[in-house]
This record gives structure tokens, C-alpha cells and sequence, in this order.
């Protein structure tokens, strides 16, 4: 399968012309038990549908799943892959909006996002607040896995 091409910006203000529209793509990356049960380690989430492989096997999945915050947490990921701006010194999680989680990602399956920039206002020291619509993609899947509203500042 082809590999996505990184959108590349040369200022914020490039960036910032692309509001309503999609913007980047990120490429494919598979979710494994390794990251399911790090993650579990991480938050404390031992959920059984998580992390017992045969007991999930048995459930409603029909193996374990991934967190949905597993999933959400992937965001910064998609973007660093996805799109770069060669005068932006930093960005930072400002937030989010609005989440939702609409379809469980099984271990093993792949996901990417797509991200539209709904909004981007300037900000104090040079800066540019951002709100993006993130769709999480699970392949193969009608629905996304997630869909969340992300705040991003990004700084000059």
C-alpha cells in the first residue's frame, strides 16, 4: 500500500489558509497487544477485553480491543506524521472539544486519521490556536473509530 505524502507548510499563516478544509491524511499503523497491554500499564485500565487475549476471545469482540483513549492517544502521532510546518518552533495540546468513540479497534487491525482544520486564530507570542476535526479511520470498518475535536497551539 502506498505511503501517505507528509503536507508540508512553510509558515502558520500557510496553514492557517486551509481552514474547512482536509488537510492531511496520516499513514496506516496496526494496533498490538504489546501497545493494548502498555497502555494498560500506563493508565491502569487491566479491563479484561484489553488485556485477556483468550478471555475476549470469548467476548463481545471477539478478541481484546484497544482502549478508546488508546485510540485517542495516537493523535499527536497522526499529526507528526501527517503534516509539518518548517517555521513553527513548537505546538502543544491545548484540548479537546468533543469526542466520541464510534466503533472498537481490535487488536491487530490498522487505523489512521484524517484531519481537517475546522478553525485558526492567532495567539499571543506568535502563536496560532487551531481546532481540528480528527477521524480516526479503522480499515475496513463503516464507521470511525473515533472522531474527536482537537485544540492545537502552534508557535513561530
Amino acid at each position: 500500500m502506498p505511503r501517505m505524502t507528509k503536507k508540508t507548510f512553510q509558515t502558520l499563516q500557510d496553514l492557517a489558509a486551509c481552514v474547512g478544509q482536509e488537510v492531511a491524511v496520516s499513514d496506516w499503523i496496526t494496533i498490538t497487544q504489546a501497545q493494548v497491554n502498555q497502555f494498560a500499564e500506563a493508565t491502569g485500565d487491566h479491563q479484561w477485553i484489553h488485556v485477556d487475549v483468550e478471555r475476549a476471545k470469548a467476548g463481545p469482540f471477539g478478541g481484546p480491543i484497544a482502549h478508546g483513549f488508546l485510540t485517542l492517544s495516537l493523535l499527536p502521532r497522526f499529526f507528526e506524521a501527517a503534516l509539518d510546518v518548517v517555521e513553527s518552533r513548537m505546538g502543544v495540546n491545548y484540548g479537546l472539544n468533543r469526542v466520541r468513540f464510534m466503533s472498537p479497534v481490535p487488536v491487530g487491525k490498522r487505523l489512521r486519521a484524517r484531519m481537517k482544520l475546522l478553525t485558526a486564530e492567532p495567539i499571543a507570542d506568535d502563536g496560532i490556536q487551531m481546532t481540528w476535526e480528527a477521524t480516526i479511520e479503522l480499515e475496513g470498518a463503516a464507521k470511525p473509530a473515533c472522531v474527536a475535536e482537537s485544540v492545537v497551539r502552534r508557535y513561530r
